[in-house]
């Protein structure tokens, strides 16, 4: 806001400035509102003669025969004046009557030089303040719209040494760091590429999920390489009008051979690549003469030996088949979600400036996190580290960085709204019954987290994670679990409470998908290894409209059957382990509806020993539990409670009784 703030102020100020010497100009020409009556030599002679001059001042110019009068009349107002111009013959009649009518206010300048200061001070010099004001000002004005005024130039931004990021910064991608090293050894020492006769690739195209760190990669790059480093964005080619984008990838290209080798990076490039006579009524051709234009660039008639393009983007099946034909961008370097090692040195990377407490293990961390993006992990660090500021802790801790969890997958928790207790008995249920499938079925996700308290538009949530981490491969013994396991809920409310909810909404739609695709897509249904559906999105129509159908409307009904039969079976596996497991379902559901979150340690108890195993039992000979002291120190606001051990507390406690 601050910055805001200023930039109007220095916007605002030429205005300003303007306004100051325009009025002061009127000021001096006006001499606060004066009037001045230019009268001729007959004129001035008339009054003479009918003694209406009271006040004369003669001002001789650097000619001798010409004198300038300036002077009042008897009629006239405090700040009215005359001025005229007399010759010298004139100049003894008016120096008669001043004698003989003794005018007080009777005044002769000697300098003759000085009526050329004084007339250019009054009459030239505002002007040429004026004029001066107002050329630095508009001057100003256009270099700062510089850039709207200048449409065909491009808005690639320089940058000398690529920033300061190193491959160092960038953690994992040990793969794809291999892939581009290639282009910094080529621009360092290319005799070594040309002795094999080898070509280095033109263009490399990043391609990944959104915050797998594709713009980092290429800044790192940039930082690792000693040659002149451009990036810009995909959407800052194409402009309202036409042509400019073409013209701003000319000017690019440009600049970019004058400083040859070098580096272009551009970001986002399906904004500006997509593919050309798509969508409702053609394309856009403004948009596709400017990728017209830079394939032309790219591998056109002219040479662009020493440039390399590195371009980012998570739409590559979008992107036009021109620009990823060999001369353009010859090789794509996949940036995958890290696995768990990678994910483990992403948070070293974050958790370099964070303090974290002597029990927060980032490798337990990573391995509670698959999934999750590099974006994604700086931020489950950053919110940690907020909650932390917020409870005032000398450090993050493991209570931090769980709750921050929660925050990034669903969202804050919603602990100010008040659930009635029959809410409370059915979101227990509900997620019991999705626990106790994962605990009981071999082939489910591990369960590791269940909650009733609200987070975004859930009114609770299972954490389900893989037992081993693995490539994105399933069997089919995988997928019917985890349909069973999203049918669980339901299957537990209508086993338990003999009614059903409206929580159930997004685990159909889930399970439905997945059932869809093990028929149409993954052939594993009794229609056979036979692919019915192709995800084909429209670039400009949205996602899966017009997804192609190759099948008839008799196989339509049969897609139907089969998806219908998937979902109903896993149904009644999950009903039949429910029914077989009732007493663990109910003894999860009161836990949820005493301490509201269960943790897989305490789930593992409760299924092991059919309760939650604390640390310290009450005994008569171990006192209050651990939790208990907690309570008590919190209640009377000991400072580090959430540190101390039990005999900590325990002293703490005796020194406030004391």
């Amino acid at each position: 806001m601050k910055m805001n703030k200023n930039n109007a102020m220095k916007n605002i100020f030429p205005y300003i400035v303007l306004l100051v010497v325009i009025f002061l100009v009127l000021t001096v020409l006006n001499f606060g509102g004066a009037i001045k009556h230019n009268l001729t030599t007959g004129e001035l002679l008339k009054e003479l003669e009918s003694s209406n001059v009271t006040e004369i001042n003669i001002t001789p110019s650097s000619s001798d025969s010409v004198y300038y009068i300036e002077g009042k009349l008897g009629n006239y107002k405090e700040k009215e004046s005359f001025r005229a111009k007399v010759v010298d013959s004139d100049l003894r009649e008016i120096t008669n009557y001043a004698k003989e009518n003794d005018l007080k206010k009777y005044d002769t300048n000697k300098d003759p030089g000085s009526i050329s200061i004084l007339y250019i001070i009054v009459n030239i010099l505002p002007l040429v303040i004026i004029i001066v004001a107002s050329y630095f000002l508009f001057t100003k004005m256009a270099s700062g719209n510089k850039s709207s005024m200048d449409f065909g130039r491009s808005k690639a931004k320089l940058s000398e040494d690529g920033g300061n990021i190193k491959f160092s910064d960038v953690a994992g991608l040990k793969e794809e760091k291999e892939e581009v090293s290639e282009l910094i050894d080529f621009l360092k020492n290319p005799k070594k590429f040309q002795k094999l006769g080898a070509r280095i690739p033109k263009g490399v195209l990043l391609v990944g999920p959104p915050g797998t760190g594709k713009t980092l990669l290429a800044k790192a790059v940039a930082g690792e390489a000693n040659v002149p480093f451009y990036y810009i964005s995909g959407s800052d080619f194409v402009e309202l009008f036409v042509g400019v984008g073409a013209s701003r990838v000319r000017d690019m290209f440009k600049e970019a051979k004058k400083n040859a080798p070098c580096l272009i990076f551009i970001d986002e490039i399906d904004a500006v690549g997509r593919q050309r006579g798509s969508g409702i009524g053609g394309g856009h051709d403004e948009r596709e003469q400017t990728l017209n234009q830079l394939l032309t660039e790219m591998d056109g008639f002219g040479a662009n030996e020493g440039i390399i393009i590195i371009a980012a983007t998570n739409r590559p099946d979008v992107l036009d088949p021109a620009l990823l034909r060999p001369g353009r961008f010859d090789r794509q370097v996949t940036v995958n979600l890290p696995d768990t090692k990678e994910r483990e040195e992403i948070l070293k990377v974050h958790a370099r400036n964070k303090i974290l407490a002597d029990q927060v293990k980032l490798a337990n961390i990573s391995a509670r996190t698959p999934g999750f993006s590099g974006a994604d992990l700086e931020n489950l660090l950053n919110e940690a580290a907020l909650l932390a500021v917020r409870k005032n802790e000398n450090s993050i801790t493991m209570e931090d960085i769980d709750e921050a969890t929660d925050r990034v997958l669903m969202g804050p928790a919603k602990t100010s709204r008040k659930i009635t207790p029959k809410e409370k008995k059915l979101v227990s249920i509900h997620e019991s019954g999705h626990a106790v499938i994962g605990i009981k079925l071999e082939d489910a996700n591990e369960v590791h987290k269940i909650t009733i308290i609200p987070r975004g538009m859930a009114g609770g949530y299972t954490m389900m994670l893989p037992k081993e981490e693995k490539i994105a491969i399933n069997t089919e013994k995988e997928l019917l679990a985890a349909i069973t396991g999203l049918l669980g809920g339901r299957a537990a409310e209508e086993l338990f409470l003999g009614e059903v909810t409206t929580g159930a909404s997004d685990d159909f739609k889930k399970a439905t998908n997945i059932a869809r695709s093990m028929v149409t897509e993954y052939g594993m249904s009794d229609l056979g290894p036979v692919q019915y559906e192709q995800k084909s999105e429209g670039v400009f129509l949205g996602r899966d409209y017009n997804k192609s159908k190759n099948y008839s409307d008799k196989v339509a009904l049969e897609i139907d059957t089969e998806a219908r039969k998937i979902i109903e079976n896993c149904y009644a596996d999950a009903k039949k382990i429910l029914k077989e497991n009732e007493n663990l379902v109910m003894l999860l559901s009161n836990a949820l509806i005493e301490r509201e979150t269960l943790t897989k340690e305490e789930i593992e108890s409760l299924v092991t020993t059919g309760k939650i195993r604390e640390d310290n039992a009450v005994t008569k000979e171990n006192g209050p539990t651990l939790l208990k002291l907690k309570e008590i120190a919190k209640a009377n606001k000991i400072k580090g409670y959430t540190k101390m051990t039990k005999e900590e507390l325990e002293k703490a406690i005796e020194k406030l009784d004391k």
